[in-house]
Protein backbone atom coordinates (compact mmCIF):
# COMPACT_ATOMS: atom_id res chain seq x y z
CA UNK A 1 0.00 0.00 0.00
CA UNK A 2 1.15 3.28 -1.02
CA UNK A 3 1.73 5.89 1.61
CA UNK A 4 0.09 9.34 1.65
CA UNK A 5 2.41 12.03 1.44
CA UNK A 6 1.16 14.44 4.81
CA UNK A 7 -1.50 12.22 5.45
CA UNK A 8 -1.63 11.10 9.18
CA UNK A 9 -3.84 8.21 9.97
CA UNK A 10 -5.03 7.83 13.27
CA UNK A 11 -5.31 4.53 14.63
CA UNK A 12 -8.51 4.18 17.42
CA UNK A 13 -9.06 0.73 19.08
CA UNK A 14 -12.16 0.63 20.52
CA UNK A 15 -14.29 -2.00 23.13
CA UNK A 16 -17.17 -0.89 24.95
CA UNK A 17 -16.63 2.64 24.36
CA UNK A 18 -20.58 4.13 23.01
CA UNK A 19 -20.27 6.53 26.05
CA UNK A 20 -17.10 8.03 24.69
CA UNK A 21 -16.20 7.13 21.01
CA UNK A 22 -18.74 10.27 19.51
CA UNK A 23 -16.73 12.89 21.84
CA UNK A 24 -13.18 11.06 21.20
CA UNK A 25 -13.96 11.80 17.16
CA UNK A 26 -14.68 15.51 17.54
CA UNK A 27 -12.00 15.66 18.93
CA UNK A 28 -10.32 14.39 15.82
CA UNK A 29 -12.41 16.27 13.82
CA UNK A 30 -11.82 19.64 15.45
CA UNK A 31 -7.82 19.18 14.32
CA UNK A 32 -6.57 22.00 12.76
CA UNK A 33 -4.39 19.77 10.67
CA UNK A 34 -7.10 18.18 8.36
CA UNK A 35 -4.91 15.89 6.25
CA UNK A 36 -6.03 13.13 8.46
CA UNK A 37 -7.95 9.87 8.42
CA UNK A 38 -9.01 7.64 11.19
CA UNK A 39 -9.35 4.12 11.05
CA UNK A 40 -11.99 2.58 14.56
CA UNK A 41 -11.35 -0.72 14.74
CA UNK A 42 -13.88 -2.25 17.59
CA UNK A 43 -12.54 -5.46 19.54
CA UNK A 44 -16.22 -6.92 19.38
CA UNK A 45 -18.18 -4.69 21.72
CA UNK A 46 -21.03 -5.80 23.75
CA UNK A 47 -22.69 -2.08 23.84
CA UNK A 48 -22.92 -0.34 20.57
CA UNK A 49 -19.91 1.04 20.08
CA UNK A 50 -19.81 -0.60 16.31
CA UNK A 51 -22.94 0.79 15.33
CA UNK A 52 -21.88 4.25 16.55
CA UNK A 53 -18.30 4.13 14.38
CA UNK A 54 -20.07 3.06 11.83
CA UNK A 55 -22.31 6.40 12.09
CA UNK A 56 -19.41 8.32 12.32
CA UNK A 57 -17.82 6.74 9.18
CA UNK A 58 -20.80 7.53 7.12
CA UNK A 59 -21.14 11.13 8.35
CA UNK A 60 -17.74 11.58 7.21
CA UNK A 61 -15.61 9.81 4.26
CA UNK A 62 -12.06 10.13 6.58
CA UNK A 63 -13.66 7.73 8.95
CA UNK A 64 -13.12 4.03 8.42
CA UNK A 65 -14.52 1.40 11.03
CA UNK A 66 -13.77 -2.53 10.78
CA UNK A 67 -14.36 -4.87 13.34
CA UNK A 68 -12.61 -8.04 14.48
CA UNK A 69 -14.23 -11.45 14.02
CA UNK A 70 -13.77 -12.39 18.09
CA UNK A 71 -12.92 -9.95 20.90
CA UNK A 72 -8.89 -10.81 20.76
CA UNK A 73 -7.86 -7.33 22.82
CA UNK A 74 -6.61 -4.00 21.93
CA UNK A 75 -3.17 -5.37 20.69
CA UNK A 76 -4.83 -7.25 17.81
CA UNK A 77 -7.64 -4.11 17.07
CA UNK A 78 -4.84 -2.19 16.95
CA UNK A 79 -3.20 -4.07 14.43
CA UNK A 80 -6.00 -4.39 12.01
CA UNK A 81 -6.43 -0.09 11.87
CA UNK A 82 -2.22 0.16 11.20
CA UNK A 83 -2.92 -2.31 8.86
CA UNK A 84 -5.56 -0.25 7.21
CA UNK A 85 -3.31 2.79 7.67
CA UNK A 86 -2.18 4.71 4.29
CA UNK A 87 -0.58 7.98 6.20
CA UNK A 88 2.99 8.99 6.01
CA UNK A 89 2.11 9.56 9.74
CA UNK A 90 0.78 7.74 12.54
CA UNK A 91 -0.96 8.75 15.64
CA UNK A 92 -2.85 6.67 18.30
CA UNK A 93 -5.76 7.55 20.24
CA UNK A 94 -8.04 5.23 22.26
CA UNK A 95 -12.06 5.64 21.82
CA UNK A 96 -12.16 7.46 25.58
CA UNK A 97 -9.74 9.45 25.17
CA UNK A 98 -9.47 13.47 23.52
CA UNK A 99 -6.92 15.97 21.78
CA UNK A 100 -6.31 19.61 21.57
CA UNK A 101 -7.56 21.00 18.16
CA UNK A 102 -3.72 21.96 17.62
CA UNK A 103 -2.75 18.66 18.45
CA UNK A 104 -1.63 17.22 15.12
CA UNK A 105 -0.31 20.80 14.09
CA UNK A 106 1.92 21.31 16.85
CA UNK A 107 3.25 17.55 16.24
CA UNK A 108 3.89 18.06 12.99
CA UNK A 109 5.55 20.65 13.67
CA UNK A 110 7.94 19.73 16.07
CA UNK A 111 9.00 16.51 14.14
CA UNK A 112 9.92 18.81 11.01
CA UNK A 113 11.77 21.55 12.91
CA UNK A 114 13.72 19.09 14.72
CA UNK A 115 13.87 16.24 12.16
CA UNK A 116 12.59 13.79 14.23
CA UNK A 117 10.56 10.55 13.87
CA UNK A 118 8.95 9.60 16.81
CA UNK A 119 7.27 12.03 19.63
CA UNK A 120 4.92 12.44 22.36
CA UNK A 121 3.16 15.35 24.81
CA UNK A 122 1.71 15.41 28.28
CA UNK A 123 -1.28 14.91 28.88
CA UNK A 124 -4.38 15.20 31.87
CA UNK A 125 -6.30 13.11 33.55
CA UNK A 126 -9.87 13.64 32.88
CA UNK A 127 -12.84 11.66 35.15
CA UNK A 128 -15.39 9.51 33.16
CA UNK A 129 -17.65 12.74 32.69
CA UNK A 130 -14.71 14.60 30.81
CA UNK A 131 -14.17 16.91 33.86
CA UNK A 132 -10.24 17.10 34.78
CA UNK A 133 -8.85 15.12 38.13
CA UNK A 134 -6.11 18.06 38.29
CA UNK A 135 -3.31 15.52 37.42
CA UNK A 136 -1.01 16.38 34.28
CA UNK A 137 1.30 14.05 33.18
CA UNK A 138 4.45 15.51 31.95
CA UNK A 139 6.86 14.84 28.97
CA UNK A 140 10.28 14.08 29.50
CA UNK A 141 12.74 15.70 26.61
CA UNK A 142 13.30 12.43 25.77
CA UNK A 143 12.41 8.40 26.02
CA UNK A 144 15.13 6.48 25.33
CA UNK A 145 14.92 2.16 25.55
CA UNK A 146 15.94 1.83 29.22
CA UNK A 147 14.02 4.60 30.27
CA UNK A 148 10.56 3.39 29.01
CA UNK A 149 11.09 0.24 30.58
CA UNK A 150 11.93 1.77 34.25
CA UNK A 151 7.90 3.15 34.14
CA UNK A 152 6.80 4.23 30.87
CA UNK A 153 6.26 8.07 30.90
CA UNK A 154 4.68 8.05 27.38
CA UNK A 155 0.49 8.61 27.33
CA UNK A 156 -0.74 6.48 24.56
CA UNK A 157 -2.90 8.66 23.03
CA UNK A 158 0.06 11.06 22.77
CA UNK A 159 2.12 9.79 20.21
CA UNK A 160 2.70 10.03 16.64
CA UNK A 161 5.62 8.68 14.11
CA UNK A 162 6.51 9.09 10.80
CA UNK A 163 6.28 5.50 9.09
CA UNK A 164 8.07 6.56 5.88
CA UNK A 165 10.80 6.66 8.13
CA UNK A 166 10.59 4.05 10.34
CA UNK A 167 7.98 1.89 8.55
CA UNK A 168 5.32 -0.07 9.58
CA UNK A 169 5.01 -1.82 13.55
CA UNK A 170 2.98 -5.01 14.46
CA UNK A 171 1.61 -4.90 18.50
CA UNK A 172 3.13 -7.63 20.21
CA UNK A 173 -0.16 -10.07 20.93
CA UNK A 174 -0.56 -9.23 24.88
CA UNK A 175 -3.57 -7.75 26.43
CA UNK A 176 -2.17 -5.40 28.87
CA UNK A 177 1.28 -3.37 28.63
CA UNK A 178 0.60 -3.65 24.72
CA UNK A 179 1.35 0.24 24.26
CA UNK A 180 4.66 0.16 26.20
CA UNK A 181 5.72 -3.29 23.96
CA UNK A 182 4.75 -1.12 20.83
CA UNK A 183 7.21 1.94 22.23
CA UNK A 184 9.66 -0.25 22.91
CA UNK A 185 9.99 -1.86 19.22
CA UNK A 186 10.13 1.38 18.11
CA UNK A 187 13.48 2.70 20.11
CA UNK A 188 14.77 -0.78 18.49
CA UNK A 189 14.54 1.28 15.26
CA UNK A 190 14.75 5.31 16.14
CA UNK A 191 16.66 6.30 19.98
CA UNK A 192 14.36 8.66 21.48
CA UNK A 193 10.34 9.61 21.28
CA UNK A 194 10.96 12.89 22.05
CA UNK A 195 8.96 14.95 24.07
CA UNK A 196 6.60 18.16 23.73
CA UNK A 197 5.87 19.78 27.16
CA UNK A 198 2.75 20.99 26.12
CA UNK A 199 -0.50 19.01 27.18
CA UNK A 200 -2.10 18.31 24.14
CA UNK A 201 -4.06 15.05 25.23
CA UNK A 202 -6.41 14.22 27.70
CA UNK A 203 -6.81 10.56 29.56
CA UNK A 204 -9.79 9.50 30.57
CA UNK A 205 -9.65 7.77 33.92
CA UNK A 206 -12.91 5.04 34.22
CA UNK A 207 -13.70 2.67 36.68
CA UNK A 208 -13.87 -0.29 34.22
CA UNK A 209 -10.72 0.47 32.81
CA UNK A 210 -9.04 -3.00 31.93
CA UNK A 211 -5.75 -1.27 33.25
CA UNK A 212 -7.45 0.02 36.38
CA UNK A 213 -6.63 -3.05 38.42
CA UNK A 214 -2.90 -2.66 39.03
CA UNK A 215 -2.19 -5.78 40.50
CA UNK A 216 -3.52 -7.73 37.87
CA UNK A 217 -0.73 -5.77 35.78
CA UNK A 218 1.84 -7.37 37.59
CA UNK A 219 2.00 -10.72 35.08
CA UNK A 220 1.98 -8.58 32.20
CA UNK A 221 4.76 -6.83 32.78
CA UNK A 222 6.25 -10.05 33.59
CA UNK A 223 5.36 -11.52 30.54
CA UNK A 224 6.99 -7.90 28.60
CA UNK A 225 9.87 -7.99 30.16
CA UNK A 226 10.48 -11.82 29.36
CA UNK A 227 8.54 -12.81 26.68
CA UNK A 228 8.65 -10.37 24.56
CA UNK A 229 11.97 -8.11 25.54
CA UNK A 230 13.67 -11.39 26.15
CA UNK A 231 15.55 -9.49 29.59
CA UNK A 232 17.09 -11.60 32.26
CA UNK A 233 15.06 -13.40 35.16
CA UNK A 234 17.46 -11.04 37.25
CA UNK A 235 16.76 -7.58 35.26
CA UNK A 236 12.93 -8.60 34.76
CA UNK A 237 12.82 -8.66 38.58
CA UNK A 238 14.11 -5.64 39.40
CA UNK A 239 11.73 -4.54 36.56
CA UNK A 240 9.02 -5.67 37.82
CA UNK A 241 9.87 -4.28 41.42
CA UNK A 242 10.91 -1.03 40.51
CA UNK A 243 7.14 -0.63 38.87
CA UNK A 244 5.49 -1.59 41.65
CA UNK A 245 7.42 0.65 43.98
CA UNK A 246 6.42 3.48 41.62
CA UNK A 247 2.64 2.57 41.62
CA UNK A 248 2.82 2.27 45.43
CA UNK A 249 4.26 5.53 46.81
CA UNK A 250 1.92 7.28 44.07
CA UNK A 251 5.52 8.32 42.21
CA UNK A 252 3.16 8.24 38.74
Amino acid sequence: MAVVPGLVSIIMPAFNAERFIDEAVKSVQAQSYTSWELLIADDCSTDRTFERARLLADADARVRCTRLERNSGAAMARNRAMEMARGQYMAFLDADDLWHPDKLTRQLEFMGSHGVALCCTAYEQVDEHGAPTGKVLTSPRRVGYNRLLLDCPVGNSTVMYDVSRLGKFEVPDIRKRNDDALWLRMLKREKYIWGIPDVLAQYRVRSDSISANKLSLVKYHWRLYRDIEHLSVVRSVFHVCAWGVIKVLRLK
